[in-house]
C-alpha cells in the first residue's frame, strides 16, 4: 500500500524511474541511491529542571562525488533514519540539478523544539554539534537550517564547532547564519524567492497572466510566507494558507500584511479573523486554485487525495510532498508538477553563495545574490523543460535524469579508489 511507504522508498522509486532511462553502468544505480555514510548519535542534556534527558540525532551523508556534503538540520519528533536518508538523497539531486558543487546530506535530532527552552535548545545544539564534529567542516559537510531550526541554531552550531577547533574561525562550516556572523543577504528569503522565480517561468511558458491566477500555500513558515510574498508581487492572488495549527481561506485574496501581523502576535494562524477557517486543514489541498504550493512536509498529496486536488500547477515547496501514485494521478489529470529538487532549490543555491562569500571573506549585496539566484533557477528550469520535451516525459523524471547524469559522470571521472 502506498500509505505504508516511508520517504526513502518514495525517493528510491523516483530515482529508479529516471535512472532506468539512462545508460548507466550496471553497478551504478544501486551505488548512487545508497548513502555513503550514516551516523547515529545519542547524548544526554541536563534540562532546566535538573533532570537529564537522552536525545537521538542523525547525520546522513549521501554523496560527495561533486563536492562537500550539504544539507539541513531538522528538529522534530518525527525525525527518523528513513526520513533523513530520503532527504539526503533529494539534496544530492537538487545540488546537481542547479549545478552547485555540493553533494547531499541531511541531519536531525528527535525532539520538539516548541517544548524546549532557549537554553535547552542551545545545549542540545552544541552537544549535537560536538557529537558530529569529526564528520562536518567547511570542506567536508556544511549543515544549514531546516524544519524546526533557524539562524540562531546555525549560530550555535558554528560557535560549538569553532570552540572544538580551539577558537579558530570557521564561518563556512554552516550556512543560513545570522548576517552579523557571516550569513548572506537574501538567505532567509531564498527558498521562497526561488519558488516564485520558477512559478513565473512556468506561467510564461504556459502563456498565462499572473494577475488572473490564484494560489494556495500549504505551510506558512519561512518558506511558505516568503513564497506568498514573492508570488503576490507577481500579481498572483493568495487565497489560502495553512500552518501546523490550522488553515484559512478567502476567495477574494488574503491580506498578507494582516496575516503576518497576526502570526507575529499569536505565533500561529489559529483564530485569524479575516478569513474562513478550514477544518480539517488538509482540505486546503483540495480547494479550487490555479497554483498549489505544498510547502510543509513530505507525503501530503497522496493517492487518497490526488484525485480531489484541483490545481493546474503544483510547485513543490517542501521536500517529497507528492507520492509516486499521486504523481501518476495528477499527471493523468493534466497537472503541471514542478518537482521539489527544482522548485525549492533556491535555499541551497544561496547557501552556496554564502559559503563562497565566507571562503573569500566577501559580502555580497542582496541585489547581487538575487541576480545570481535568478540565473541559476532560470537555467535549471530551462534545462528541465527541454529535457522533458526531448525525452517525452514529465518534469520530475526529466529533472532526475539531468541530476543523476551529472553525479554519475563525476563518479566515473573520479574512478574507483584505490
Amino acid at each position: 500500500m502506498e500509505e505504508d511507504l516511508n520517504p526513502y522508498e518514495i525517493a528510491k522509486q523516483q530515482f529508479y524511474n529516471a535512472a532506468s532511462r539512462l545508460n548507466l553502468p550496471e553497478w551504478m544505480p544501486d551505488y548512487l541511491i545508497r548513502p555513503n555514510r550514516e551516523t547515529l548519535v545519542e547524548f544526554p542534556i541536563r534540562m532546566d529542571n535538573g533532570r537529564v534527558q537522552r536525545f537521538v540525532g542523525y547525520r546522513m551523508q549521501h554523496n560527495k562525488a561533486r563536492g562537500p556534503y550539504k544539507g539541513g538540520i531538522r528538529y522534530s519528533p518525527e525525525v527518523n533514519r528513513e526520513e533523513v536518508k530520503a532527504l539526503s538523497s533529494w539534496m544530492t539531486w537538487k545540488t546537481a540539478l542547479v549545478d552547485v558543487p555540493f553533494g547531499g546530506a541531511k541531519g536531525g535530532v528527535v525532539c520538539n523544539p516548541r517544548e524546549l527552552s532557549l537554553i535547552e535548545l542551545e545545549h542540545l545544539t552544541k552537544r549535537y554539534t560536538f557529537e558530529i564534529a569529526d564528520i562536518i567542516g567547511p570542506d567536508i559537510d556544511i549543515p544549514a537550517p531546516d524544519y524546526g531550526t533557524n539562524q540562531q541554531v546555525m549560530a550555535w552550531m558554528m560557535d560549538a564547532y569553532q570552540m572544538i577547533l580551539g577558537g579558530r574561525s570557521a564561518r563556512a562550516v554552516v550556512t543560513g547564519k545570522p548576517i552579523d556572523l557571516g550569513g548572506s543577504y537574501g538567505r532567509e528569503e531564498a527558498t521562497g524567492k526561488g519558488i516564485a522565480i520558477i512559478t513565473r517561468e512556468v506561467i510564461r511558458q504556459l502563456e498565462l497572466n499572473p494577475e488572473n491566477l490564484t494560489a494556495i500555500i500549504q505551510g506558512y513558515g519561512n518558506v511558505g510566507s516568503n513564497t506568498a510574498k514573492f508570488l503576490s508581487e507577481l500579481g498572483i492572488k493568495i487565497i489560502g494558507v495553512s500552518d501546523a495549527f490550522g488553515a484559512i481561506h478567502n476567495e477574494n485574496g488574503l491580506d498578507l500584511l494582516h496575516v503576518n501581523q497576526h502570526i507575529s502576535k499569536n505565533k500561529t494562524l489559529k483564530d485569524y479573523p479575516k478569513a474562513e477557517k478550514i477544518e480539517p486543514k488538509e482540505f486546503l489541498l483540495e480547494m479550487a486554485t490555479d497554483i498549489l504550493v505544498p510547502a510543509a512536509l513530505e507525503n501530503q498529496i497522496t493517492a487518497k487525495n490526488a484525485e480531489r486536488t484541483k490545481a493546474r500547477i503544483i510547485v513543490e515547496g517542501a521536500n517529497g510532498p507528492t507520492t509516486p501514485m499521486a504523481d501518476k494521478i495528477l499527471l493523468d489529470k493534466g497537472a503541471y508538477i514542478i518537482p521539489d529538487i527544482l522548485a525549492n532549490a533556491g535555499g541551497v543555491t544561496v547557501s552556496y553563495f554564502e559559503w563562497v562569500q565566507n571562503k573569500r571573506e566577501e559580502r555580497w549585496e542582496k541585489k547581487r545574490v538575487f541576480q545570481n539566484l535568478e540565473k541559476k533557477m532560470c537555467s535549471a528550469y530551462a534545462a528541465v523543460a527541454d529535457s522533458a520535451q526531448i525525452n517525452d516525459t514529465d518534469l520530475r523524471t526529466a529533472a532526475y535524469m539531468i541530476a543523476i547524469t551529472r553525479v554519475a559522470r563525476a563518479t566515473q571521472l573520479k574512478g574507483i579508489f584505490p
